[in-house]
């Protein structure tokens, strides 16, 4: 028969391992739910806030959090600029919000159908905000109806099941057909929604107290471009968005705030660039498979992440220029 005493001592110093083992898994699991930590935010102007996301691809472990956000604060209310990747970074720029201010969530604004700002919409849904309004381009709905089933299968692999499993794509219920402006009360924001350029649905939000303007993915700094809209379209916007009465620029990606217009120098530069390679080659006869290496790489040392966007540009506008 085993002894008694041994078979007592042992059952005690297993419940003490597991114990012990729960005591510490406690904080563990705590520290890596992110959740519970507001997002990194900077002071822009007065009543204008930024959270710089990462210049990265999305992956797990950064949640999708790689586009800047944006906090507008009225005397009566607040509009939220994007949401960011996930609902996870949703829930931290709610909290972010909350670490500034009590007044209401009036607006959330998204200012194009890109998985990286507006995954986190369910984050500031009806039933977490009360009475929010969702604002877009007039062709965002279309543009999320098109890609939001897309978007939910591709990004699984980039962000995780447990994340997808809580992504809605919640459309603007106010629409923006040119221009429209929005009152947080004593603080007007214009919003303009333009022609295919990044996207087929870009708007810009522009405040008009602190001349703040909040581009979205129409002024890349740092990261370069992505061109998914029209690359055509969007050179020619340019002179246009140019004159908006900005002082500064919070781009969509990139981590740092520029002087206005001045920000638009660097992406004009790789566009002119790009297509007057991508016209080059075509004129030459060369063909897609050829010339997609050799599109655009004198500018290859000035951006973050050109081998993972550049190749994409490329094949795009060849395929927009060929025919014309």
């Amino acid at each position: 028969m085993p002894n008694m005493r041994v078979l007592a001592g042992l059952v005690i110093l297993l419940v003490a391992i597991q114990y012990v083992g729960a005591a510490q898994a406690a904080p563990a699991a705590q520290a890596a739910s992110p959740d519970a930590t507001p997002l990194a935010i900077q002071r822009v102007a007065d009543g204008d806030y930024v959270h710089f996301g990462q210049v990265a691809m999305t992956t797990p472990d950064n949640a999708g959090d790689i586009a800047n956000l944006g906090i507008i604060i009225g005397s009566d209310a607040v509009a939220v600029v994007d949401t960011g990747g996930s609902v996870s970074v949703g829930r931290r720029l709610l909290l972010a919000v909350r670490s500034i201010t009590d007044k209401p969530i009036r607006y959330v604004i998204n200012t194009h159908e890109h998985p990286d700002h507006v995954f986190g919409n369910a984050a500031f849904g009806p039933g977490v905000t009360p009475n929010v309004t969702f604002v877009g381009h007039h062709d965002l709905p279309t543009e999320l109806a098109k890609r939001g089933a897309y978007y939910l299968r591709s990004f699984r692999d980039q962000l995780g099941d447990a994340a997808i499993a809580e992504v809605k794509i919640i459309p603007p219920t106010l629409l923006v057909n040119d221009e429209t402006t929005l009152d947080l009360g004593g603080r007007r924001l214009l919003l303009t929604a333009w022609p295919p350029a990044h996207t087929a649905c870009d708007l810009t939000v522009l405040d008009e107290t602190s001349g703040v303007l909040y581009s979205g993915d129409l002024v890349f700094l740092q990261h370069l471009p992505v061109v998914d809209g029209s690359l055509t379209g969007w050179l020619s916007l340019l002179p246009r968005l140019a004159q908006l009465p900005a002082k500064v620029v919070v781009p969509g990606h990139g981590r740092v705030v520029a002087p206005w217009p001045q920000a638009l120098d660097d992406e004009r530069r790789y566009f002119n660039v790009l297509a007057d390679d991508t016209h080059r080659l075509i004129a030459a006869g060369v063909p897609l498979a050829r010339a997609v290496p050799q599109i655009g790489q004198s500018e290859r040392d000035r951006w973050q992440l050109f081998g993972d966007y550049n190749p994409r540009n490329a094949t795009g506008a060849f395929s927009e220029f060929e025919w014309q």
